[in-house]
């Protein structure tokens, strides 16, 4: 197998974060949903807690289920299909130190992208919403600088 080059796409991309459930499920089901099919998208934390409700919210008013996501470490993925990816983007900085401490035994990029937490943000259920809603924005415009907007995962 070819190794992808660094200015093409990556075959297989892992998104990271420190819970896996808001930031790092966001990021790949926006990516499952403008990759080319044959890219490989997962994502894990360096911890794990429930998949959160408004995460599941903002996405299902993008037209993404995520519903059924189970959130992941990166012990529990490298257990279950190994850590055979090209990338690893991490989007906090507990994911970013993990994915250095992987990456001195495996040949995987990483690159930081640090993304606001919204879990924290203060108000009422629409402004808490909102908070969701501008991380995804956010993810969903790094995403597409850095991967372009391709045909789609589900042609």
């Amino acid at each position: 197998m070819t190794p992808p080059s660094r200015t093409g796409l990556p075959h297989a991309v892992l998104f990271a974060c420190g819970m896996n459930s808001v930031r790092s499920p966001m990021a790949e089901a926006m990516l499952r949903g403008i990759a080319p099919r044959t890219m490989y998208v997962r994502s894990a934390g360096v911890k794990t807690h429930e998949l959160d409700p408004f995460t599941v919210a903002v996405m299902a008013e993008r037209g993404l289920d995520i519903s059924k996501h189970k959130p992941t470490t990166f012990e529990q993925l490298d257990d279950y299909e190994g850590l055979n990816f090209d990338l690893i983007v991490t989007l906090s900085p507990e994911a970013h130190h993990k994915a250095l401490e992987l990456t001195r035994t495996h040949a995987i990029d990483v690159e930081y992208w640090p993304t606001y937490d919204p879990t924290g943000t203060e108000g009422n259920r629409e402004q808490k919403l909102a908070a969701y809603r501008e991380v995804a924005d956010s993810l969903m415009q790094r995403i597409y600088k850095r991967f372009g907007r391709h045909s789609g995962g589900n042609e």
